[in-house]
């Protein structure tokens, strides 16, 4: 377990008041733009900033010394100041009674073997203060619960159910980028830095008891410690899904490791034995990462492998079939049963099989009729839906063009917007009935988000997946899961 309280990190993700040390008028500096962004997401708490002259920037009062707080109103310092400026600063915040601090500033273990002392005093100070110290040189802390965005950079992304801790705050933009981009949202968001004090184990052992967090996603770089890790990770994937990314899986990834967190990689076939073995989702992109949590958080776990295509055209449902192929997942057989009741749905020409290929005979009410067929059977565990936003497709080219409102042109547009969106909604509400994952995917998700198929998705809080091939893997992830869980 770590060795901070759950107050500590309360103190870190939700602060009843922020000091940003180091504030700078300046809006290229960091000490403005972490001011400015505290501000930006709407953060209710109390806030102040400290700078060698006392003042006012952007309506914040702006104090000359930590010693001039009120006590015991702050819990939180976003730290950056010089890095030999920061003892003298934690000693006088932990006088205010300020429990954690987040550090940006850099020269530390990054920065050679006076950095690597720097940062072995800074983690004694700390722990000499009782202090939970995160970084030193990270990116920030985001909270949208607390509508905290304390961090050096942008985005603020919105609330949801996926907490993440990363070695790189690079990746912490990914993230969030991707959450702003889908609408699945973020509970925590922490960049560990250097993890000098305050390792990615100790943010997920809180992610893993955190109300607010339904799924750990976690960008690591180092293990110093693989037995450690693997103990405390592996407990954390026992209480909640865990997905992991690895940077330095290959001989040149783990030298850019060394130079950019001053980490040590370990063994990759190793550490990907410990995964399995630990019941932790190990992804090998940051998109597929990225994709798996947002799959745990809103999606159930299947029951089974057994997995129907439902789609529009038939080549989609082809290279799906491929890629469940691949996967752990299987393609079942249509029972007869449900043969029978889709072929009072479906023209003969329908495929008659696994994939479902509607082969373009869809009517008003045949899409939502059919999928209620096939995600309530009982021998289908899972469904993956193809072919949603072709007709708001074509309608936004109508929208468009130098026809549209004239020649029954609105109303066709119209119907084909509300038709997408009530299929989108179909899939979210049978999901939830049944207890079953229905994935939908449509390349529009990227190439026209405000396509009425994909912003339904969106708005039903669910991930519309760019592929099918993307969704495959998602939902092999769960099964995998599933599966730990059922024999562990």
């Amino acid at each position: 377990m770590s060795r901070h309280p759950v107050e500590a990190f309360r103190a870190l993700f939700e602060p009843r008041g922020v000091v940003v040390a180091g504030v700078s008028s300046h809006p290229g500096k960091f000490g403005f733009v972490s001011l400015h962004n505290i501000l930006a997401s709407g953060y209710e708490g109390t806030l102040y900033g400290t700078a060698r002259e006392a003042g006012e920037v952007l309506g914040v009062p702006i104090l000359d010394s930590i010693d001039a707080l009120p006590d015991g109103e702050i819990d939180l310092v976003f730290v950056c100041t010089p890095a030999g400026a920061n003892p003298g600063l934690l000693r006088a915040c932990a006088a205010k009674g300020i429990r954690a601090a987040f550090i940006a500033s850099a020269g530390y273990g990054e920065a050679g073997e006076e950095g690597q002392r720097m940062q072995a005093g800074l983690v004694e100070l700390a722990d000499e203060l009782g202090m939970l110290v995160a970084g030193p040189n990270g990116q920030g802390v985001v909270s949208p619960p607390a509508r905290l965005c304390a961090q050096i950079v942008a985005p603020y992304p919105p609330a949801g159910r996926i907490g993440i801790a990363s070695q790189s705050g690079n990746f912490i933009s990914s993230f969030m980028n991707y959450a702003v981009q889908t609408g699945v949202g973020v509970s925590r968001a922490v960049s560990a830095g250097n993890a000098a004090q305050v390792s990615i184990p100790d943010y997920l052992d809180f992610y893993a008891d955190d109300a607010a967090t339904g799924v750990a996603l976690a960008y690591v770089e180092g293990v110093p410690d693989g037995r450690a890790f693997f103990d405390r990770t592996r407990a954390v994937a026992a209480r909640k899904p865990l997905v992991l990314v690895k940077g330095g899986a290959t001989a040149g990834g783990q030298r850019a490791a060394a130079s950019h967190t001053g980490s040590l990689a370990s063994d990759d076939r190793v550490f990907d034995g410990m995964c399995r073995q630990a019941g932790i989702t190990r992804a090998a992109t940051i998109e597929e990462a990225y994709e798996a949590a947002a799959t745990f958080a809103t999606q159930p776990l299947p029951k089974g492998p057994r997995t129907v295509v439902l789609t529009t055209a038939g080549g989609w449902g082809v290279v799906t079939a491929d890629a469940i192929a691949r996967s752990s997942l299987e393609l079942t057989a249509l029972p007869d049963d449900l043969r029978a009741a889709l072929d009072e749905k479906l023209p003969p020409r329908w495929s008659r099989n696994n994939p479902v290929d509607l082969a373009g005979a869809e009517t008003r009410d045949t899409i939502p009729e059919v999928m209620e067929l096939i995600v309530g059977h009982p021998d289908v565990d899972a469904v993956i839906y193809l072919g949603l936003g072709i007709q708001s497709n074509q309608a936004a080219l109508m929208r468009g063009g130098p026809f549209y409102p004239d020649h029954g042109l609105e109303r066709i547009v119209d119907f084909h917007e509300r038709q997408d969106a009530r299929y989108a909604t179909t899939a979210a509400e049978l999901s939830e009935r049944f207890d079953k994952p229905v994935l939908t995917a449509t390349e529009l998700a990227i190439t026209h988000p405000d396509n009425a198929g994909p912003a339904a998705v969106r708005a039903s809080g669910r991930l519309c997946y760019p592929s099918a091939n993307r969704a495959v893997t998602a939902l092999d992830h769960l099964w995998r899961r599933a599966r730990h869980l059922a024999v562990r």
